[in-house]
């Protein structure tokens, strides 16, 4: 293994077969890059910050869409639906 930064190690996917239980313990504190043939492959993270960015990226999907929304609404003229409006166009009510 090999420390790129302070909270990043790079690990060959042999390393990984070879020593799985020590790069498990390596994800506690680091986030790891898996390596094929020098050519990166994945990256293995812990499962807590896995779901704090899922949740940051939600917000700002939730961010943009409202901001979307928001210029929507300020155009005149144009005609606008809910979402109740829209749901029964589409067959979903």
């Amino acid at each position: 293994m090999i420390t790129l930064k302070e909270d990043t190690i790079l690990t060959g996917i042999a390393e990984l077969r070879n020593k799985a239980s020590g790069v498990m313990e390596k994800i506690k504190k680091y986030r790891v890059i898996l390596t094929k043939r020098n050519k990166p492959l994945g990256v293995i993270i812990d499962y807590e910050e896995y779901e704090h960015m899922q949740e940051m990226l939600e917000e700002v999907e939730d961010f943009v869409l409202g901001t979307i929304a928001g210029e929507r609404l300020k155009r005149k003229g144009k005609k606008t639906v809910t979402l109740d409006e829209a749901e029964k166009k589409v067959g979903l009510r």
